[in-house]
């Protein structure tokens, strides 16, 4: 297992001053050459504060997602990576979980943020391009749909090709699927910077229905790019990120269309744009932003922002050393909600007011020899925010003042490759490349 393995973005230079990767561009997904080894010091013994190590699953090693199922009297976990889906009982003791059944397509791509629908209990499951052996120029893409109702006996209930398929993202209920990334492939309109979202139906799971007609066009200051996840808030706003910033949309409802000023009923292949566009380059130089979160019915932080309508996202980017990679950026939606970020354009650009910005390089338990420190996924709870820094592993952030996130736990394995941290119950579950799933606890 390649442990190794970096998310799939490619940098792009924004100043004179900045250097887009010192990596190979595999290391941002934009090819597909093999990447590097994250650099490490020998015989680092890593770093630990504010937080007790209770549980490690070494024979998820390769883990990249995780996601959990409530049975009633069962507490399930689902695990996918390269090796395709395993599935863990926690119900006994959910600091030591029990593999059950699993699902084995080795060979697959990273399988990022996979998600699964709770009601139906389905794990929806992406195939990137470049599963297989494939490439991002001719590979092929596409879904898998994964029954869960047995744990103990997992099975793939159909596959559908898609143009895009290196994230899957539940919009509407689970009743449909937004699709996006890689790299554009070699039959895709040349002036695209990437793929943006097919819509899948998927309300007869085992016959899903692919609109051909992409959507999210035009992201970036007014060019198709690189759409790389979907996250959606408790007000059912999904939130759309990658090249060029995030953006809302209503998918269901009734809703006034901030572009013709009418108001329709948005759906899952006609959304209707709610708010947010380009992140600042003085708070993410590469405006690549590989997922987000919208406090939405509730407030993060009791700040000097009370009250303000934030969208949290995390920049991912490489560049030399560990001072130009990626951050966690906190934004202001105010003055988006009239579709400012959908009229964006190179000569009359749009960008949201930046609050505050939380970066790995330099603070206390970080490796200062390693080069690895993009920010990745992250997970909140209350004013506590987890995150996920490669090999600079997990770091818990207070962000009761947004303008200043502070930094009060980190766990930080020598061998790190964390690549994204979730809440449950009184734990969180960190998908770790290298390690398989770490289950921390934190004790400040």
């Amino acid at each position: 297992m390649r442990t190794w393995l970096r998310s799939c973005f490619a940098a792009v230079t924004v100043s004179a001053t900045l250097v887009a990767t010192g990596l190979p561009a595999a290391a941002c997904g934009e090819d597909d050459k093999p990447a590097v080894p994250a650099a490490r010091t020998p015989g680092d013994p890593g770093a630990i504060k504010n937080v007790k190590a209770v549980g490690n699953v070494p024979d998820a090693a390769g883990a990249i997602s995780i996601n959990f199922l409530d049975y009633g009297r069962r507490d399930v976990m689902v695990v996918s990576g390269e090796f395709g889906l395993k599935v863990y009982d926690l119900t006994k003791d959910p600091a030591a979980p029990k593999l059950v059944g699993q699902v084995s397509l080795p060979g697959l791509w990273e399988t990022e943020d996979t998600e699964v629908d709770q009601n139906r209990k389905l794990v929806f499951l992406s195939r990137d391009p470049r599963a297989y052996g494939g490439t991002t120029h001719t590979g092929e893409s596409g879904i898998y749909v994964v029954d869960v109702s047995k744990p103990e006996a997992p099975a793939i209930l159909s596959y559908v090709k898609v143009p895009a398929g290196h994230t899957t993202s539940c919009v509407d209920g689970c009743r449909y699927l937004w699709t996006g990334g890689p790299a554009k492939a070699d039959d895709q309109p040349a002036d695209w910077g990437g793929r943006p979202i097919w819509v899948t139906d998927v309300r007869d799971p085992k016959h899903p229905k692919v609109n051909p007609q992409p959507i999210e066009l035009a992201r970036n200051d007014g060019k198709t790019d690189y759409v790389h996840d979907v996250q959606v808030d408790d007000d059912g706003v999904a939130w759309v990120s990658g090249r060029g910033g995030v953006r809302g949309y209503w998918t269901s409802g009734i809703h006034r269309d901030p572009l013709t000023n009418k108001v329709r009923r948005a759906t899952a292949h006609e959304p209707v744009p709610y708010a947010g566009g380009g992140i600042a380059e003085t708070a993410a130089p590469s405006r690549f932003m590989h997922n987000s979160f919208h406090p939405a019915g509730h407030r993060v932080g009791d700040g000097a922002w009370r009250g303000q309508d934030l969208i949290y996202a995390t920049e991912e980017n490489f560049v030399d050393g560990c001072a130009g990679d990626g951050v966690l950026t906190i934004s202001s939606l105010a003055g988006s909600y009239h579709g400012e970020g959908w009229r964006s354009t190179p000569e009359k650009p749009f960008r949201l007011q930046s609050v505050g910005t939380w970066g790995v390089n330099g603070q206390e338990g970080s490796d200062p020899a390693s080069d690895d420190c993009s920010a990745h996924y992250f997970d909140v709870r209350g004013k506590i925010l987890v995150q996920s820094f490669y090999a600079q592993g997990t770091r818990f952030l207070d962000v009761s003042d947004p303008t200043n996130p502070r930094q009060i736990a980190y766990y930080r394995p020598g061998d790190a490759s964390a690549w994204a941290p979730y809440w449950h119950g009184k734990y969180v579950y960190v998908a770790d490349n290298a390690r398989g799933v770490d289950i921390l606890q934190l004790t400040k």
